[in-house]
């Protein structure tokens, strides 16, 4: 489902979601009785239903049912072009696959409610450029392109055997690198590739046979030769890191945004708060990994990191949140299932949050980190129509959130993507036919 919101004989044709309790992101009081008004790809009104004035053009209503209206939300960090993750995967599946398996992952996003992302690496310009051309659905991207590793780190692919998994190809360039120069030269590839933020892993990894989460990666050098390149751009990096160590360096470098998390200590609490720099918990994919060892699916390189990063980076959050760090929303969906991405609002909750600093986590604070608070993130005049409607109330049951039958209507730039009332309709017709 994709309808546009203009006619072919050129008439304009107006959005207005009505009859729900709107919550706007800003973190004010919900507003009964509510309506959205959308003109193209923008929203022009916002507030009690009966105060908008209605224009003479044609209006498509959409019918909120007296569900809650909220805006899109943001995930800060995703892998798309991953289904899953194993290090050996790349031996055996084909190149093209994961493009056709990635727009599998997308509709599962935006159908999640999801209409933005931050992917932390592999999606490439390609993909980006197929959702803003219409090609296929899915939220819209900031894309990191290839994540950055040292050699024996956790984006270096060559095992102890000897053998290395090849993941590059033409617009995809390698990881890793080491020293000042080498590094200044792969920023510069990362970012002629058409990332929009530079990823790098400042320390190893659950999932990584090379590492641990606790390992440092990256002097303060070359850490600061890449936030110097990236800014050269105005653009931002994102830092994976575990280890204390490893935070510091990057805080201290000048990255501003922290991955994960896991191993906060005091002084790395201070360093969040002095550089004013946000951090990505990924509850989530922490709290999949852990079933997945109860489960036995996991390779024993990776057990006893993945049950103590679990516990560790749940007391990191809660520490956080009670010191006054910046939080927002990231799942690092993909090494988890796609389509579940809202779950992780309700694991903020269980750390400390309320569910209006989730949904805020996830939608006004989350387009703060990308840089574009301008555009999207709270529902109001002159935001792009990015717009959720829900059946169940997420100030009082904010879990309900990470089931995706509960997010009804999901709208993106004014073209409605999915209604799952419409498509309960349609399934209604068919058996009526049938029978």
């Amino acid at each position: 489902m994709n309808q546009g919101l203009s006619r072919k004989d050129g008439e304009m044709v107006y959005l207005f979601i009505h009859n729900g309790t709107l919550i706007d992101g800003n973190g004010g009081k919900p507003l009964e009785n509510a309506g959205v008004l959308i003109k193209d790809q923008q929203i022009i009104a916002a507030g009690v239903e009966d105060s908008i004035k209605h224009p003479h053009e044609k209006i498509k209503y959409i019918d909120a049912q007296k569900g809650f209206i909220l805006p899109g939300f943001i995930d800060c960090h995703v892998h798309l072009m991953f289904t899953g993750f194993r290090f050996e995967d790349p031996l055996f599946t084909p190149l093209s696959l994961y493009f056709y398996q990635a727009t599998v992952n997308l509709k599962k996003t935006l159908n999640a409610g999801v209409t933005t992302v931050r992917d932390a690496g592999m999606a490439d310009f390609g993909v980006k450029t197929a959702v803003e051309q219409g090609i296929i659905p899915g939220p819209r991207l900031q894309i990191s392109i290839m994540p950055l590793s040292v050699s024996g780190g956790h984006f270096d692919l060559q095992l102890k055997s000897g053998h290395q998994v090849k993941t590059t190809y033409p617009g995809l360039p390698e990881s890793v690198c080491d020293g000042k120069d080498e590094v200044r030269k792969r920023v510069r590839e990362v970012l002629r590739a058409g990332a929009d933020v530079v990823k790098v892993m400042v320390t190893g990894g659950v999932i990584s046979a090379n590492d641990s989460p606790e390992h440092p990666q990256f002097t303060r050098e070359e850490l600061q030769v890449i936030v110097e390149e990236t800014s050269f751009r105005g653009l931002g990096v994102m830092a994976h890191a575990h280890g204390s160590q490893g935070i510091k360096n990057a805080l201290k470098s000048g990255i501003r945004s922290i991955e994960h998390g896991t191993y906060l200590d005091p002084e790395c609490i201070d360093l969040l708060l002095e550089t004013d720099s946000w951090m990505v918990p990924t509850m989530l994919v922490h709290k999949i990994n852990l079933e997945k060892l109860e489960a036995g699916e996991l390779p024993e390189y990776s057990q006893e990191d993945t049950r103590d990063v679990y516990f560790k980076n749940q007391e990191s959050v809660q520490s956080a949140l009670k010191a006054g760090v910046k939080i927002v929303m990231g799942t690092d969906s993909g090494i988890g299932p796609h389509g579940q991405n809202l779950r992780e609002l309700g694991l903020l909750c269980k750390a400390g949050m309320e569910p209006m600093e989730a949904l805020q986590a996830g939608t006004k604070h989350a387009a703060e980190l990308l840089g574009w608070q301008d555009k999207i993130g709270t529902i109001e005049p002159g935001k792009l129509a990015d717009v959720v409607i829900c059946a169940t109330n997420p100030l009082t049951d904010i879990q309900s959130l990470g089931n995706p039958d509960n997010i009804q209507v999901v709208v993106k730039e004014g073209k409605i993507f999915k209604d799952i009332r419409m498509q309960e309709n349609s399934f209604k017709d068919v058996q009526n036919h049938e029978l």
